[in-house]
């Protein structure tokens, strides 16, 4: 522990994961993929569908190898050079597709800045988004036609360019573009080779998905996320014989920094056609590994639940969690043949998960790990570039987050008597600071450390325990605190709970006295009438006050939630889906 006397907090240390593969830290993304296609060369990094099965003709698939890869970026690189995009910044929009991570890589191998930008967002927030980050190019795919459009009408955008990711009337097209560039000389190309990168310089320029605010632009270097890419692998069972899905979203920090953390690993990267398409791309591409957001991992896992349910084997099913869980004790592993049908439900071929954006139901993370699934709890943020802790492959703690990565330190911060105070964190991940926002970046910056906001605590195993948002605690007047995503988690577990915030109200406006700990639900009506048969306004809340009460009982008198606003009406959320408590109406 730091002394309190000799610096300004007391901090206590978290542990840090231990190497276990020894493997290159790259000072640049062109050093990387350079080194991804010297080490595997002809295999697979990217298998792309290209025409969909019908009743008369089986699927085609494209298959992209590592070199290819290297050789269609350089070509479009080159291109790109050749119309003048050097020292542009180019915003990218679209979904998850081959030519995103294209236009990606070809335009931060020295040619300019790249802006990933949320498809999700509302046109004015990417309008503003655009105009903050003085984006001069933006490449986009055809689903993104009509916000070309609408900013094709604006005089503010009259200078803004625009290149698609298809080949359509009226816009260079990225096919063309990479034809343009494979007909280039070889001596073109070698100048686009050797276009210089300053691994410490501003790179990359990424939105948060705050949910207390206004999004702010992030700026990061190529060696802020190559460290972290190694931070992140160099601990974890991550294989070259894994075939990846891309679930997270390209614009999102960790769904780009992963997108080359599966090239660093020599996996193959496959797409999915859709969220109604998961289970049966699983199967299709023999998907061995993904990294994922709870929403949809905790989806994933209650339709097997469900599914079971629905075939009556409930009991054969907890029978055999038993059965296995007494024989791994004796290092006796029969879960995957004893769950096969289950598994062949994900493909078959799921082995590995990483979950992050926000805290894994632990039940979740159990359940996975009971059918022979690996599944490791990540936790970072869009200024670290982002991973700073994870569980540890060998020895996960489900409902923590683990321990720091390498070469990053994490603290916490003042810890009360509890042990719990804010994580902070320091290391070569952490972002250069806010695009044009001084004061934002002094808010979160002290002394070289980055603030998280997160408050945590530490378990016996020195595990980190993600406590809560600091700016969300309910501070009463005898110094204890209350920390909402602690009771939100038992009310999430309801059946008929599709949403929940816990906050402070005031007993009445301008009153002194200790806020009232209160609760805003979303529940689905059909679920709480077969569940609890409550089918009026009164009968519903009867039904929810009886189950707030028992998780009343679990905890201490100054945590009990005394009011509930019940909803049907979903709350206002992140493209990544966390509540955006500052926008709730209560």
């Amino acid at each position: 522990m730091e002394n309190q006397a000799n610096a300004k907090h007391v901090r206590i240390p978290v542990p840090q994961l231990p190497i276990i593969h020894d493997l290159p830290v790259y000072d640049d993304l062109r050093e990387l993929l350079d080194g991804s296609a010297e080490k595997y060369g002809e295999k697979d990094v990217f298998v792309i569908k290209t025409k969909r099965e019908t009743k008369s003709s089986p699927a085609e698939y494209r298959h992209v190898s590592f070199i290819e890869l290297r050789k269609e970026i350089d070509w479009l690189g080159a291109a790109f050079m050749d119309t003048g995009l050097k020292g542009k910044r180019l915003a990218i929009i679209g979904k998850n597709r081959y030519e995103w991570a294209l236009g990606y890589y070809a335009q931060t191998f020295g040619l300019g800045i790249v802006i990933p930008l949320d498809k999700g967002l509302p046109a004015e927030e990417l309008e503003t988004s655009i105009t903050k980050a003085k984006a001069d190019v933006m490449l986009f795919d055809k689903d993104q036609l009509g916000l070309v459009r609408s900013l094709q009408a604006k005089p503010e955008f009259s200078n803004l360019e625009y290149i698609c990711m298809d080949q359509i009337d009226g816009f260079t097209g990225l096919p063309e573009l990479l034809e343009k560039g494979k007909s280039l000389t070889e001596k073109r190309i070698r100048e686009y080779k050797e276009l210089p990168i300053d691994k410490d310089a501003l790179a990359f320029i990424i939105f948060t998905s705050g949910t207390s605010g206004n999004a702010k632009a992030v700026m990061l270097s190529h060696y802020n996320i190559t460290f972290d890419i190694w931070a992140t692998v160099a601990p974890e069972d991550l294989r070259s014989t894994d075939v990846n899905m891309a679930f997270l979203p390209y614009h999102h920090t960790f769904g780009s920094t992963g997108l080359s953390m599966m090239i660093y690993s020599g996996m193959t990267t496959v797409f999915c056609d859709g969220l109604r398409y998961i289970q049966k791309n699983l199967a299709e591409y023999k998907v061995s590994f993904f990294v994922g957001v709870p929403l949809i991992i905790e989806s994933m896992y209650r339709k097997i639940l469900a599914e079971i349910d629905k075939q009556g084997k409930t009991k054969t099913f907890r029978r055999g969690v038993r059965i296995s869980r007494f024989l791994m004790k004796f290092g006796i592993d029969i879960r995957r043949k004893l769950f096969k049908e289950i598994l062949d439900q994900l493909g078959g071929g799921i082995r590995y998960v990483i979950s992050g954006a926000s805290p894994l139901d632990a039940d979740v993370a159990r359940g996975f790990v009971d059918l022979g699934v690996k599944i490791i709890q990540g936790y970072g943020m869009t200024e670290s570039s982002p991973v700073l802790a994870v569980e540890s492959p060998v020895y996960p703690c489900p409902g923590t987050i683990g321990h720091s990565v390498p070469g990053v330190t994490l603290m916490i911060e003042d810890p009360n008597e509890e042990g719990i105070g804010e994580l902070v964190a320091r290391g070569p991940n952490v972002m250069l600071g806010y695009y044009e926002n001084e004061e934002a970046t002094a808010e979160i910056m002290e002394d070289g450390w980055l603030h998280t906001g997160d408050l945590a605590s530490l378990d016996p195993k020195g595990n980190i325990i993600i406590r809560g948002r600091k700016k969300n605690v309910i501070v009463l007047r005898s110094g204890e605190n209350v920390y909402p995503e602690e009771l939100e988690t038992p009310i999430s577990y309801l059946p008929y709970v599709e949403e929940c915030m816990v906050y402070g109200e005031p007993r009445r406006p301008g009153e002194t006295r200790d806020p009232v700990v209160s609760v805003k639900i979303v529940y689905d009506a059909s679920k709480i009438k077969a569940e609890r048969g409550a089918e009026t306004p009164d009968e519903i809340e009867t039904a929810v006050k009886a189950d707030i009460d028992k998780i009343n009982e679990a905890v201490p008198a100054y945590k009990r939630i005394l009011r509930l606003r019940l909803t049907e009406e979903p709350m206002e959320k992140t493209t990544t889906g966390k509540v955006k408590r500052y926008k709730q109406k209560i």
